[in-house]
């Protein structure tokens, strides 16, 4: 079965997924005007300093909780285990392709929320509903392909968004702290079900809080490597790039190594185009899709070209990867050579907070795809399931769930794409409403204050 699962794997995420993946991220780049650029400060400013709008517009959390609830699913092993494992199957050079997908992954993203917050539903009990599921079936009107989409996504949340997760941390534990894997289970389930059964409030709260600390937990310890030596910083970038574009990285197959690993992992980090974040934006309180969508395009510059990078850097500096390590294993050996035994604390921590984070993010969007299948029934019954199944990752080894997932979510992607690319023109036609809008909004500042 996992001989099976590994070529289906395989398949899905075979070049023509990658390939239309980063190409619907370049279409919309264009399309919109190369906005992630044009309007990256403006965004900035919208997800960390919220204003009026979160206030008085429709939604159940805010700009920033839509923000960190996403990022809470996003930034996960892959930041940890999935940068180490492009950089010993792709070579160092896979860290630029990891690059590249995130910037053009920015615009990708940017589409998927403000379709999101467009067609999103309002429920008889004032919830408010939205992602992928209600953009394909009110937008681009093609159901079928929007309870395909909510079918890939229920499922793949009790794998890659909980027991994998789960099994991360288990064993994370146990190597680091010599913790049994039956105590992890019962303290992340405990404090699982505190926090997912109290619906997308009691999780914008708790990913709010939660997100900023375990993302500067990890990103000051790598911070700390490179400033303590920076002498090691140009011969890191210059392997990076150098590698990027060698005959080993660009040759073999119709992707090259490096390419192809460096697309994967940069994808799998930060979610883009797989259609997850949106789910989480469309709960956000917002007056006009636009805003929310410059918000939640932030993410993937946190998650991929901060986040990642630190962890790249580390390894390629470090030198360890060729040496059998991958995974979490190779990062915490090269945090290790720079901090000694307290490198590998940090990693084993932060795994943990980012595992633990990502299925906070997850059973949300999980919740949210199954009610959509079911029309909000059995809601209970799959959040007990869900809790439950983060015990049973503790304890179980994992690799026929995590292939499975793996295929899941990989599947998650076509529909979502191709609603995507539809929808392109009505993505087109709010980012403008909505920049004329903000440019009002800009010049009413500036009176405002010079009158002051």
């Amino acid at each position: 079965m996992q001989e099976v699962l590994n070529q289906i794997s395989g398949i899905v995420w075979g070049p023509f997924l990658l390939i239309l993946l980063v190409g619907t991220g370049v279409y919309l780049t264009l399309r919109l005007g190369f906005l992630q650029f044009r309007s990256l400060g403006y965004a900035l400013k919208l997800a960390f300093s919220p204003g009026k709008q979160d206030k008085k517009s429709k939604g159940d959390i805010s700009h920033y909780q839509a923000l960190t609830t996403a990022m809470a699913a996003t930034i996960g092993t892959g930041n940890i285990a999935g940068v180490a494992t492009a950089v010993v199957l792709g070579g160092p050079g896979a860290v630029f392709w990891m690059w590249i997908t995130a910037v053009f992954g920015m615009a990708t993203k940017y589409a998927e929320a403000i379709l999101a917050v467009k067609y999103r539903t309002t429920d008889k009990n004032g919830q408010i509903s939205g992602g992928p599921m209600y953009y394909l079936e009110r937008g681009l009107k093609q159901k079928w392909l929007a309870i395909l989409f909510a079918l890939f996504g229920a499922i793949a949340a009790f794998g890659i968004g909980n027991m994998v997760q789960s099994n991360s941390v288990s064993d994370a534990l146990v190597q680091t702290f010599s913790i049994p894997t039956w105590v992890t289970g019962v303290v992340l389930t405990a404090l699982a079900a505190l926090v997912l059964l109290g619906g997308i409030k009691s999780i914008g709260k708790v990913t709010s809080f939660f997100v900023p600390i375990m993302a500067l937990f990890y990103v000051i310890g790598a911070l700390i490597i490179i400033f303590m030596n920076l002498e090691l910083v140009p011969g890191a970038f210059a392997t990076i790039f150098t590698d990027a574009f060698t005959g080993s990285a660009i040759g073999g197959g119709l992707l090259g190594t490096a390419i192809r690993y460096g697309v994967a992992r940069g994808v799998f980090s930060n979610e883009a185009g797989l259609g997850s974040a949106p789910i989480a934006a469309a709960a956000a309180k917002t007056d006009y899709p636009g805003r929310q969508a410059l918000v939640s395009m932030t993410q993937v510059l946190i998650d991929t070209l901060i986040v990642c990078t630190m962890t790249g850097l580390t390894i390629v500096m470090a030198n360890q990867y060729g040496g059998g390590l991958d995974g979490a294993d190779l990062t915490s050996a090269s945090f290790e050579v720079f901090l000694g035994s307290a490198g590998g604390y940090i990693v084993a921590i932060g795994l943990v907070f980012f595992a633990f984070s990502t299925i906070v993010g997850w059973s949300y969007y999980g919740e949210k795809c199954f009610g959509y299948l079911t029309n909000d029934r059995g809601l209970g019954i799959y959040k007990i399931l869900f809790v439950g199944f983060v015990f049973v990752g503790a304890i179980v080894q994992l690799d026929l769930v995590w292939t499975f997932a793996d295929i899941m979510n990989g599947l998650m992607a076509f529909p979502n794409l191709i609603g995507l690319l539809f929808l392109s023109g009505v993505v087109a036609s709010e980012t403008k409403k909505f920049l004329a809008v903000a440019k009002k909004e800009k010049q009413a500042e500036r009176e405002a204050k010079y009158s002051s």
